[in-house]
């Protein structure tokens, strides 16, 4: 450890993290199966999907994008408080009843029932491992930064101590203590950004005047498009990234299959729209205000990642800081956490699971845990590895996983769920042809109109599929029955 290192910070971030651990021991040895079970509340549910859908780019990247830009920033993030609202509004309970009714724990379950496709199951189950292992760097690498620049001890420290805790975490505890340790996060999250944007305004000399201070110096941060530094065409490609097209990330969507009953699902639409809205605009306005006490550009502190954590060393009293720390960092263990139980449920579920079912073999509770924790580890401790040389700019790493995700699940779910002319030969054309283009599109660098390629590969995603549903073999009227009750 450095020798600057702050103790006094650490020690509590320890507690925490050891705290997320016995949780998830005692969660785990009370609980049966892989996934966990059909029976979180509304408020719970609400916290989980929040904190799996919020990362460390939330609380690092983006208010660091706002510091840059200003309100714009804001007028375009806004769109993402819908989120929640519409993921579980859309899929919860469609996901929920087919998942009672088809006895599925995951995503890629309904997807095998729905198109009766092993391949298109398979790859599904690869698209999700190797997207989330992209988000997965992200949250690894944002944490370990903001880390190592509110306490003072190195990246690798932090990536060490933090890598290790949330790997732990969820290769012990399963679904359901992800489930109450992303509940504990987001709470934390909230009293975080509350005590940030009380010291930012204390430190700043109070709104009125840092607004004063951003009208003389900075006057095109309130303008939309910030004098083009936010032109429409990030409006637009944003909002179907962090909004509209994120109703089908897997790691939201699986959330629907676990909620306890109707009364439960539209709390937690109502809680998760308003704890997100609060947690979105409070921590982006946040980097806004930064400007009343950091008086540079975000070059002159390291780049736009490291407004935060500056901010956050600069105002907090440092009896406090390990309070604001635990926010960003808890986001990043919550995120990391969903991500990895449904990574790792992608392998063991949806295709070794799957694959001894078909040939008639049982696999033991006992085994089927043991098999999950080491996938889990493997899993995660691969994404440790890649973060210990980190990629700059979290937030596009975040939006190339997201659009990833987004080409390859939107269409599929959004159609395969509510369209009965959508069949296997569409299905697979579309997330395959869809994933391949966005990806070619993102190693090459093209853009069509400026735009980001998640444009490309939603459109070629919905061509793809219309074309294989118009010259594919229909479903059959078992399936179609399953999922279309009249």
């Amino acid at each position: 450890m450095n020798e600057g290192g702050n103790f006094s910070v650490l020690l509590p971030l320890i507690f925490f993290m050891a705290a997320m651990i016995g949780i998830s021991v005692y969660v785990r040895q009370r609980q049966a199966g892989f996934i966990g079970n059909r029976n979180l509340g509304g408020f719970v549910l609400a916290m989980t999907t929040v904190a799996t859908y919020s990362s460390v780019s939330s609380f690092v990247g983006g208010p660091g994008m706002a510091f840059q830009i200003g309100f714009g920033w804001i007028y375009m993030a806004v769109v993402q408080v819908t989120a929640i609202f519409l993921v579980l509004g859309i899929f919860g309970k469609r996901v929920a009843l087919l998942a009672r009714k088809l006895n599925a724990v995951t995503v890629v379950d309904i997807i095998r029932a729905r198109f009766q496709s092993d391949f298109l199951a398979a790859f599904a189950a690869f698209v999700i491992v190797l997207f989330f292992c992209g988000t997965m760097t992200a949250q690894f690498v944002g944490g370990a930064k903001l880390f190592s620049a509110v306490t003072g001890y190195g990246y690798e420290v932090g990536l060490i101590l933090f890598g290790l805790i949330v790997v732990v975490c969820t290769s012990v505890g399963g679904f359901r203590a992800v489930a109450f340790t992303d509940t504990i996060c987001a709470i934390m999250m909230m009293i975080g950004i509350i005590l940030l944007l009380h010291f930012v305004l204390q430190a700043g000399g109070g709104y009125s005047q840092i607004m004063t201070t951003l009208e003389t110096n900075h006057p095109e941060m309130f303008e939309p498009f910030s004098a083009g530094h936010m032109p429409w065409t990030i409006y637009f490609t944003q909002w179907l990234l962090v909004g509209i097209c994120t109703i089908a990330l897997p790691q939201s969507v699986v959330r629907g299959i676990s909620y306890k009953n109707t009364k439960g699902l539209h709390e937690a639409m109502l809680i998760g729209t308003v704890v997100v809205g609060f947690m979105n605009i409070g921590i982006n306005f946040t980097g806004i205000l930064a400007h009343g006490v950091l008086t540079g550009d975000a070059a002159s502190y390291g780049g736009v990642d490291n407004i935060i954590p500056t901010t956050i060393a600069t105002v907090m009293p440092p009896s406090l800081v390990v309070f604001a720390i635990i926010g960003p960092l808890a986001a990043s263990i919550s995120t990391i956490s969903g991500l990895l139980i449904v990574a790792s449920s992608a392998i063991v579920k949806d295709i070794y699971l799957h694959y001894k079912e078909k040939k008639s073999e049982n696999v033991s509770p006992e085994k089927l845990k043991i098999l999950s924790m080491m996938t889990t580890a493997v899993i995660g401790v691969t994404v440790f590895v890649i973060a210990l040389t980190p990629p700059s700019l979290i937030w596009l790493i975040n939006m190339f996983a997201f659009g990833g995700l987004e080409t390859a699940f939107f269409w599929t779910l959004l159609l395969g769920l509510f369209w009965k002319g959508a069949n296997k030969f569409g299905a697979i054309l579309s997330m395959t042809g869809g994933t391949i283009i966005y990806c070619a599109a993102q190693a090459a660098g093209f853009k069509f109109f400026n735009l980001h390629q998640i444009t490309i590969g939603i459109t070629v995603s919905l061509i793809l599929f219309l074309i294989g549903s118009y010259f594919g073999k229909k479903s059959d009227a078992k399936t179609l029955k399953t999922f279309f009750p009249e």
